[in-house]
């Protein structure tokens, strides 16, 4: 009797230490002697300790930091780009069995694929259009890692480290750009603005009052002001008649003497020539 209570107590002892745990987030992949059992989890699962063995596998999204990579571009640029890989687990029989440790071979095979992948692009592109190297890197590298049973979810750049150099010539290059960019719209300002004015030159040579009313209010405006000069334009037509009378006087003054215009400085000429004969 007694050794029958030992055998239930080392049978019920045995029981208890064969149940596992698992959280909902977990799977269980069970071999037993070496070979593939399966999978179990969640909740409470029954491995026996003896015979058998067990590799908890976590379902969870992995974040994986791809160290900084020296990469050489395109257009034979240095620089350091790092990176941030996001996984999980889809198949966790395939994760355990066909890769010894996967967390460490997707992080190499990261490495690698962000060094052959930037090396084809160009500076500018790797700046400009990181998007679509993302998506590249991620295809690629979850192409790689499906048969480990890993899915890729994201790949993404993190960082461009730029040499000093490069720096200060992209700055002077952004410079340049800005320079340039103002130069042309002030150049499309005057633009616009030289065809205002004609137009409000055609205005104003149709009808001549809008001359006058400009002057009226180009004085207001130049009351306004608090300063201790003030200039008065004077439209030429206002001394265009007196300009005509000065030329017509200059023109009578000029005529010849047989036209019967007395000419100043003329009249003791004839009363010379009647005295000789």
């Amino acid at each position: 009797m007694e050794v029958m209570l030992a055998a239930l107590a080392v049978v019920v002892a045995y029981a208890f230490s064969s149940l596992r745990v698992l959280r909902q987030y977990e799977r269980g992949v069970t071999f037993f002697l070496g070979k593939y059992w399966g999978t179990k989890g969640p909740g409470l699962v029954f491995v026996p300790t003896l015979f058998f063995k067990m590799e908890r596998v976590s379902l969870r999204t992995l974040v994986l930091d791809v160290p900084p990579q020296d990469v050489i571009t395109r257009d034979n640029v240095s620089i350091k780009v790092n990176a941030v890989l996001y996984m999980r687990v889809k198949n966790p029989e395939a994760a355990v069995i066909q890769i010894e440790n996967f967390l460490f071979a997707t992080s190499q095979l990261a490495q690698t694929t962000l060094r052959s992948v930037l090396g084809e692009v160009q500076l500018d592109e790797l700046l400009a259009d990181r998007e679509k190297i993302n998506a590249i890197l991620k295809q690629i590298v979850d192409q790689r890692t499906e048969p480990w049973g890993i899915e890729v979810s994201a790949v993404e750049v993190k960082d461009v480290d730029l040499p000093t150099e490069m720096k200060r010539a992209m700055a002077r290059q952004a410079e340049a750009e800005r320079e340039r960019r103002a130069k042309v719209i002030a150049a499309e300002g005057e633009f616009q603005a030289s065809h205002k004015l004609a137009q409000a030159a055609h205005v104003i040579a149709a009808e001549p009052a809008a001359l006058q009313l400009r002057y009226l209010q180009t004085l207001a405006e130049i009351a306004t002001e608090n300063s201790s000069t003030t200039i008065f334009p004077v439209p030429i037509d206002l001394l265009a008649p007196f300009i005509e009378g000065a030329r017509a006087a200059a023109s009578a003054m000029r005529l010849p003497a047989s036209t019967g215009t007395p000419v100043p400085g003329a009249a003791a000429t004839p009363s010379a020539v009647e005295r000789r004969e």
